[in-house]
């Protein structure tokens, strides 16, 4: 019961801040609309139809797989979308399209991301796809589709965590090295729950078909007898695809780019796996090769590669680039977005290009004349916030000067008697080991509607600004003011 009670406590927890923040990845009514389209004894044909035309990409994929070597007994010069789901089946295609849904939100959300750890997760879950959909290739079976769903829900409990569980996969993290563990091992540990545990959770409340349900489940290969033949058409081989399809994306995507390692760790994971997706050892292998030298599956692997090496150089990289990557994805969003969405992507920016130990962002409640912490990243944050606001009536202290300034302000030490004066006994009770800080008023028009507040906890962290980089958080700023004027700033508890 005691597990029961914390799995539901975390479930709460997480979307809650899914709700805040814009669901992950953005995909449940994708999903939804689909999945409706699919269920019932009487299949929507028309709304399938409809969902498939609504995307230029996916109409042309739908029409070429209907025309593939696979279904030419049906006849071929297939065009329509209509003639496609008779001759694929209402389950084929509405597999494919929540395939191409999730890849897509996947895509998108990797555009959006700073953070190393969570672009290295992005990428391996991509490059499991493609591991699962060459796999389904070689037994040219019809359920290619669902087997990549499987491989991409498989890793969602994961991307969850690290997305909206900050803390705790800090503490994941932190502990798999500690341990010398990976970090599913001890995520149970820390969480209370699986990541399978958690992405089954979310499947389930998306509603997602029984068969991908099944197809997430936890797999062992060892668990296939000698003679045993596994079928394309069981569910344990859906389970066995996607649970060799995540481990072969690790196998192929080594830390420092030991390639005799790789080709090992390759080889162990085809003969583990090779009986219970009924492909032999030598052949599943030279697939596998092949994989790694298309085109797509470079990207990713390339895109690892780097990753790792720039974790290995604790992350060296160039603070102003990455908040201009922020500034460009904020631009490439209309002014009616979400605000909660937004103002994590502009935090999170600020975490990673300055490398923060918090971000924080208040925002104005006109009914109340206050400025409230609503949302923030770092450890402790979530105890942090209740105790965060302050009166927007003037006060002699740099909360209230930054929110008349029209541009930043830095504190480079805050225990210095010069500033420490000037500082809020409210902040210094709640934030006592704030050594140096940024204060960014965010404006639209005359009125100063956010604030937002980057720090670093210790001396050995804090460092100058750069006049570039104070340049690119002002126009980070800036830039978020064209989202407040479409958003009920009236009501921020609602963001």
């Amino acid at each position: 019961m005691p597990e029961l009670q914390q799995r539901q406590a975390l479930t709460r927890k997480l979307w809650s801040r899914i709700n805040e923040r814009g669901d992950f990845p953005l995909l449940s009514e994708s999903l939804r609309v689909t999945i409706s389209a699919m269920k019932g004894d009487d299949y929507d044909f028309t709304a399938l139809v409809q969902i498939v035309l609504s995307d230029f990409t996916l109409t042309q994929r739908v029409i070429r797989l209907a025309n593939s070597a696979m279904y030419m007994a049906f006849g071929g010069n297939i065009t329509t979308v209509s003639r496609a789901l008779v001759v694929l089946g209402i389950e084929a295609v509405g597999h494919l399209v929540l395939g191409l849904k999730l890849v897509d939100h996947f895509q998108q959300s990797h555009l959006q991301l700073q953070r190393l750890d969570a672009k290295l997760e992005l990428n391996r879950a991509m490059l499991a796809g493609c591991v699962a959909r060459k796999v389904c290739e070689a037994h040219q079976v019809l359920v290619s589709e669902e087997a990549v769903v499987c491989t991409l829900m498989r890793q969602l409990g994961k991307l969850l965590c690290i997305f909206y569980l900050e803390q705790e996969w800090t503490r994941i993290r932190e502990r798999a090295l500690e341990c010398r563990r990976t970090e599913e091992e001890v995520a149970f540990e820390v969480l209370g729950v699986t990541f399978e545990q958690l992405g089954e959770d979310a499947a389930e409340r998306w509603g997602l078909p029984a068969v991908i349900c099944r197809g997430m489940e936890p797999f062992d290969p060892a668990s296939v007898a000698a003679e045993q033949e596994p079928s394309a058409k069981d569910e344990h081989w859906l389970q066995a695809v996607a649970s060799f399809s995540v481990q072969m994306s690790r196998s192929m995507t080594i830390a420092g780019g030991d390639v005799e390692l790789r080709e090992s760790r390759m080889r162990e994971t085809v003969q583990r796996y090779a009986r219970a997706v009924a492909i032999g050892p030598g052949l599943l292998y030279q697939i596998m090769e092949d994989l790694t030298r298309e085109r797509a599956s470079q990207r990713f692997i390339q895109e690892i590669d780097d990753l790792h090496a720039e974790s290995a150089q604790g992350g060296a990289h160039n603070a102003e680039r990455t908040l201009r990557e922020g500034m460009r994805d904020l631009r490439s969003l209309p002014s009616e977005h979400h605000l909660g969405p937004v103002l994590a992507m502009a935090s999170e920016a600020m975490l990673a290009g300055m490398q923060f130990s918090r971000t924080i962002v208040f925002v104005r409640d006109p009914r109340r004349h206050t400025f409230e912490a609503r949302l923030g990243f770092g450890r402790g944050i979530e105890q942090l916030l209740p105790q965060l606001r302050f009166n927007e009536i003037f006060s002699v202290d740099v909360f209230h000067l930054a929110i008349t300034n029209s541009v930043g302000i830095f504190i480079e030490n805050a225990a210095d008697p010069k500033f420490s004066v000037h500082i809020p006994r409210w902040f210094r009770d709640a934030v006592p080991d704030a050594h140096a800080f940024v204060l960014l008023p965010v404006r639209t028009d005359k009125d100063t509607v956010a604030l937002i507040y980057g720090d670093w906890n210790s001396a050995g962290l804090a460092r100058k600004i750069l006049p570039e980089e104070m340049a690119a958080l002002n126009d980070l700023a800036r830039e978020l003011g064209r989202f407040f004027g479409h958003a009920r700033v009236e009501a921020p508890e609602t963001l």
